[in-house]
């Protein structure tokens, strides 16, 4: 039981793999369905992680394309 908010603790983790280059820029990261089926959490949890990357600028995301990491020479 951690005070920080579940999405936050999913962000991090998929941020984590960002840095460490599990996930490479302009690669997509995983969708929504993958993050709830992974984590064991609601759609609308999955969406604020993944918002909260947006807002890190670590991810960006083209419309009916998906989400993807951004490339660190442009953060």
């Amino acid at each position: 039981m951690s005070p920080t908010p579940i999405y936050v603790q999913v962000a991090d983790v998929i941020a984590g793999r960002i840095e460490r280059g599990e996930l490479e820029p302009n690669k997509p990261i995983p969708s929504e369905l993958a993050i709830q089926q992974e984590f064991g959490v609601a759609r609308g949890t999955a969406r604020r992680a993944v918002q909260e990357l947006r807002d890190r600028g670590l991810v960006f995301t083209l419309p009916q394309r998906g989400t993807y990491v951004s490339d660190p020479k442009g953060r």
